[in-house]
């Protein structure tokens, strides 16, 4: 019998399972290089309530059953949206999967009438922070940068669709 080749889908957060999967997916890259903050432990406790309820979505990238990604898209102003939590399993990431990822939550924000996307991130995630810029998303000067939650945040980008 020939063998398959798994096939990659991206799906919105439809399980418990997935839900799990989100936390862990994130929890595992966040604790790798940084340590868990109380708006991660808020948000990946909650997916649902803190990101979708409100109007925004929550992707998933499942290779067969295995759920190796997520992102999301959460609302965080009049027509602005963040960019969430986007995590590859390592075993899985330079694939393609990332890329897949942004653009199913960027095609998400469009669809509900964004203006712009905002993200944080951290400058030792080097090729996520490529990875953005090569969705064409700017990095902020100084003046425009709101207080975040998270102290690992040095990296703020926007992208305006627009």
């Amino acid at each position: 019998m020939p063998e398959t080749t798994p096939t990659l889908a991206i799906a919105e957060l439809e399980t418990a399972t997935d839900a799990v999967a989100f936390r862990t997916l994130n929890e595992a890259w966040i604790e790798r290089y940084f340590t868990l903050e109380d708006e991660d432990r808020a948000i990946l406790g909650d997916p649902t309530g803190r990101i979708v309820e409100p109007g925004g979505a929550v992707f998933v990238a499942r290779l067969d059953d295995e759920v190796i990604g997520c992102i999301g898209i959460m609302p965080v102003g009049d027509r602005v949206f963040e960019l969430v939590k986007m995590a590859v399993s390592p075993a899985h990431q330079g694939h393609g999967t990332g890329r897949k990822l942004i653009a199913a939550a960027l095609d998400r924000a469009r669809a509900l009438g964004a203006q712009r996307v905002a993200l944080e991130s951290n400058s030792a995630l080097a090729s996520a922070v490529h990875l953005y810029e090569a969705f064409g998303f700017r990095h902020l000067e100084h003046d425009e940068i709101a207080p975040s939650p998270y102290v690992r945040a040095d990296v703020h980008m926007v992208l305006d669709l627009v």
